[in-house]
C-alpha cells in the first residue's frame, strides 16, 4: 500500500472511534509532570518519570488522582526511564530511553512486587542488553533505537522502538530474568509516528500501542498475538485517539475492556501550546455488541419536529476553480486551537495559530498540483477534509 492510501486509510480511522469510548479523567499532580510509564496494580495506577528525575515509582489514586504512596528503587539512577511493565512475580522499569542512539548502558530493571508492597525503598535486578544491528553510536541524529515502551509476554520481554528516522517500530525480545542481551529484530510495523507507550491484553490477546505523530496528535495501535509473538498484518489498525494536541506517554489495562493513558507536561513555543500533565481513559473490545433483534412491531422512530435544526459538527471546504483562496465551514461548538494544512504523505504545509485565524478564507497561493488535507485541531477532535489544487 502506498503512502497516499496508507493516510487515507488513518485518516479515516480517525472518525471511527465513538467518542463516548473516551474520556479525559483529569490533571496528573505536578510531582509526575514528566510521567512516562505506566501499569495498574492492587487498584492503583504506578507511574514515573522520565530521565533526569529522581529513581522512584509513584502510586496514583484512579478517582482522586492524588499520589498516594512513593517507593525508591535505591540501587539504580534514572537515566531515562521510559515505561512499566508487570507479571505476577515482578515489576520491570525500562531504563532504555536513547533518543539520539548513543547509550550503551541500556537497561531493564525487576524489583519484586513482595518488596514493593511492604517497602518504600527497594533494591532492583539488572537486565542488561544491546541491539544486535546498531553499529552506530555516534550520536549525531535522532536514532531509530531508541525506545519507550515495554510489555511482558509469557517468558520474555518485548521492546517496542521508537523510529525518529524510520517513523516506525520494531519489536525485539529479551528474556525476563537477569543477565546481559544481544537483542534480535522480530516484527516491524509503519506506525507514522512516535510509539511511546505499550500494554498487553491477555483476555483478547492483543498488543496496544500508543504515540503521537509529528504534529503531537495521539494515536493507538492494536495487533495481534499469535503462538506467543507479536505480528503484524492484516488486521493491525491505528486510530487517532480524540483528544486533540496531546504528548501521549503510558498505557495500562485497568480491567476488562478497560485501559488508561497518560500524558506528559508540553509546552512549545511557536505555535504556543502548554499541555498539563493528563490521564485519559477508554473502553476497548474485541468486537461491538450485536444491535438487538426489535422483534416483529418495533417502535417507529419518533418524528423529528421540521422546526428543529439538526445538531451538526465537522467542516465543509469549498475549493472555487482558478482561485488562490479555499473557504470552509466549521460546525459544532468546540474550542478551535489551530489549523493546518497537510500534503498527502503527512508533512505540514502550513500552520496557522488560533489568533491569527481572522476568517473562514485560507490562502492557498504557492501549493503545487495534488491533494491536500485541511486540518483543525479543536478540544477533543481533530478534524480533516481533502481538498484539490489543479
Amino acid at each position: 500500500m502506498d503512502r497516499f492510501l496508507l493516510f487515507m486509510a488513518f485518516l479515516c480511522a480517525s472518525f471511527a472511534w465513538a467518542q463516548e469510548d473516551f474520556e479525559t479523567i483529569g490533571i496528573l499532580p505536578a510531582e509526575v509532570s514528566e510521567t512516562s510509564g505506566l501499569i495498574f496494580m492492587d487498584g492503583q495506577l504506578i507511574t514515573h518519570n522520565d530521565s533526569g528525575n529522581l529513581p522512584v515509582l509513584f502510586e496514583i489514586d484512579t478517582v482522586s488522582l492524588a499520589i498516594t504512596r512513593t517507593v525508591t528503587i535505591e540501587n539504580v539512577n534514572n537515566i531515562d526511564w521510559e515505561d512499566l511493565a508487570q507479571d505476577s512475580l515482578y515489576i520491570y522499569i525500562a531504563d532504555f530511553g536513547n533518543n539520539v542512539g548513543s547509550r550503551q548502558d541500556l537497561a531493564i530493571y525487576r524489583i519484586s512486587k513482595d518488596a514493593y508492597r511492604t517497602q518504600n525503598s527497594v533494591t532492583a535486578e539488572t537486565i542488561e542488553f544491546s541491539y544486535s544491528d546498531q553499529t552506530n553510536f555516534s550520536g549525531a541524529q535522532l536514532s531509530d533505537f531508541d525506545a519507550e515502551a515495554l510489555i511482558v509476554l509469557g517468558d520474555q520481554l518485548l521492546v517496542f522502538t521508537k523510529q525518529w528516522q524510520s517513523n516506525g517500530t520494531v519489536v525485539y525480545t529479551i528474556p525476563k530474568e537477569p543477565g546481559n542481551y544481544v537483542a534480535q529484530p522480530g516484527a516491524t510495523y509503519f506506525s507514522d509516528g512516535l510509539i511511546t507507550g505499550a500494554t498487553y491484553d491477555d483476555e483478547q490477546q492483543l498488543v496496544l500501542l500508543s504515540g503521537y505523530s509529528q504534529q503531537l496528535q495521539p494515536f493507538l495501535i492494536y495487533t495481534e498475538v499469535n503462538n506467543g509473538a507479536v505480528i503484524f498484518n492484516t488486521s493491525t489498525t491505528r486510530y487517532n485517539l480524540p483528544v486533540g494536541f496531546a504528548q501521549v506517554e503510558g498505557i495500562t489495562k485497568t480491567g476488562s475492556g478497560r485501559f488508561m493513558i497518560s500524558s506528559e507536561k508540553f509546552t512549545n513555543a511557536n505555535p504556543p501550546v502548554t499541555l498539563d500533565q493528563s490521564l485519559f481513559a477508554f473502553n476497548f473490545g474485541s468486537q461491538p455488541d450485536p444491535d438487538p433483534d426489535p422483534g416483529p412491531n418495533p417502535d417507529p422512530d419518533p418524528t423529528p419536529d421540521p422546526d428543529e435544526e439538526p445538531y451538526r459538527e465537522g467542516v465543509v471546504v469549498f475549493s472555487p476553480r482558478d482561485s488562490d483562496i479555499i473557504s470552509y465551514d466549521l460546525f459544532g461548538d468546540r474550542q478551535l486551537f489551530g489549523r493546518a494544512i497537510f500534503d498527502t504523505s503527512g508533512r505540514l504545509i502550513q500552520y496557522t495559530k488560533i489568533q491569527d485565524i481572522e476568517s473562514n478564507d485560507v490562502d492557498v497561493l504557492g501549493l503545487r498540483s495534488g491533494v491536500y488535507y485541511l486540518t483543525f485541531y479543536l478540544r477533543g477532535l481533530t478534524i480533516s477534509e481533502p481538498f484539490i489544487i489543479k
